[in-house]
C-alpha cells in the first residue's frame, strides 16, 4: 500500500505529528495525528463494504502501526451510514462468487482481526449504523467498541450459505452467552447496539451527533496515558479473555473456505443481488 502526501513535523507539545493520505484506490482514509491514528473505511457507495483489495489494504495500515512509535491509540470509523457491511458481495458476484482463493480471502480477514489484537497500543471501534459480517467482527476485536444508539451487528453469513468468520464465533458467544449467539449466528438476528451494551458486548452507546466527540475525547485520553502500562494492561487482558480466538480462526478458515466454494454461497450471493429468496441445495 502506498502513501502519497506524507507530511511530518514536530507539535509544540513535542508529540510526533504524521498526516498520511492513501491513494483513492485503497478506499481508505488514514490519519495520523497527535498521537492518535484514524483510519475510515470510506466506501459509503457500498456501504464500507470490504473487498479483498480493501481488506488487504486495512491489513497492511493496522500492520505499519505496530511498528509506529508514533501512534499511541488507533480509531477504526466507517464514512457514511455504516461502519462495515462486511464482504463486498458486489465484487463476489462480479467474479462468479469466488473473488480469489478462498484460503486467500480468510486470509486477508484473519490478518487484520490478529493486527488489531496484536497491536501494542489501543484500537477503538466508532461504530455508526451496520456493523454486519466481518465488519461486526472488526469492530467487537477492537479493545473499546462506542456505537450510535441506532447502530447495530449483524451475522448475516447464513442468508448467503457461509458461517461466522472474524473470530466472530468466540468473541460475540464468550460475552453474550450461546444462546443469544446462536441465534445471531443461525437465524441472522441483529443485535441492536443498545442490547449490545447491557450484554457487555460493547462498552457504550451514545446518541448519533455525540459518537464522534465522545471517541475522540477518549482516544485523546489514551494517547496522553502511559503507553507501557496501557500496552502491558492490553496484553494481559487479551490473554486472559480472548484465549479461544486463534483456534476460532483457524476454525472458521477452515470452514469458511469450504463455503466458500461450494453452490449455496452462488446461490445465495446471487439471490441476494437479485432481491429474492435464495434455493439452497446442501
Amino acid at each position: 500500500m502506498s502513501w502519497r502526501g506524507q507530511s511530518r513535523h514536530r507539535s509544540d507539545a513535542g508529540v510526533d505529528r504524521r498526516q498520511f493520505t492513501p491513494s483513492t484506490a485503497d478506499g481508505l482514509h488514514v490519519v495520523n495525528e497527535t498521537g492518535i491514528l484514524r483510519i475510515t473505511i470510506d466506501r459509503p457507495d457500498r456501504m464500507n463494504a470490504l473487498d479483498l483489495t480493501h481488506m488487504s489494504a486495512l491489513g497492511d495500515v493496522l500492520t505499519a502501526a505496530a511498528t509506529d512509535a508514533s501512534v499511541r491509540v488507533v480509531v477504526i470509523a466507517g464514512a457514511g451510514r455504516a461502519f462495515s457491511t462486511g464482504a463486498d458481495l458486489a465484487a463476489a458476484a462480479a467474479a462468479g462468487g469466488r473473488e480469489a482463493p478462498a484460503e486467500v480471502v480468510m486470509d486477508a480477514a484473519n490478518r487484520v482481526i490478529r493486527a488489531v489484537v496484536e497491536l501494542p497500543v489501543p484500537v477503538i471501534a466508532q461504530v455508526n449504523g451496520a456493523a454486519a459480517g466481518v465488519g461486526a467482527s472488526i469492530a467487537l476485536t477492537a479493545d473499546l467498541t462506542y456505537a450510535a444508539d441506532n447502530a447495530y451487528l449483524l451475522l448475516a453469513f447464513v442468508n448467503i450459505g457461509l458461517m461466522p468468520d472474524g473470530g466472530s464465533t468466540a468473541l460475540i458467544a464468550a460475552s453474550i452467552g450461546r444462546a443469544r449467539a446462536t441465534r445471531m449466528a443461525l437465524l441472522g438476528e441483529r443485535l441492536p447496539a443498545s442490547e449490545a451494551e447491557r450484554e457487555g458486548l460493547i462498552a457504550g452507546v451514545l446518541p448519533p451527533d455525540e459518537l464522534a466527540a465522545h471517541v475522540e475525547a477518549v482516544a485523546a485520553r489514551l494517547a496522553r496515558g502511559p503507553g507501557r502500562a496501557i500496552a502491558l494492561t492490553k496484553r494481559a487482558l487479551t490473554a486472559a479473555t480472548l484465549t479461544a480466538l486463534d483456534a476460532s480462526l483457524d476454525r472458521e478458515k477452515a470452514g469458511q473456505a469450504e463455503l466458500l466454494q461450494g453452490p449455496d454461497f452462488v446461490e445465495g450471493v446471487t439471490a441476494m443481488l437479485e432481491k429474492r429468496a435464495p434455493n439452497f441445495r446442501s
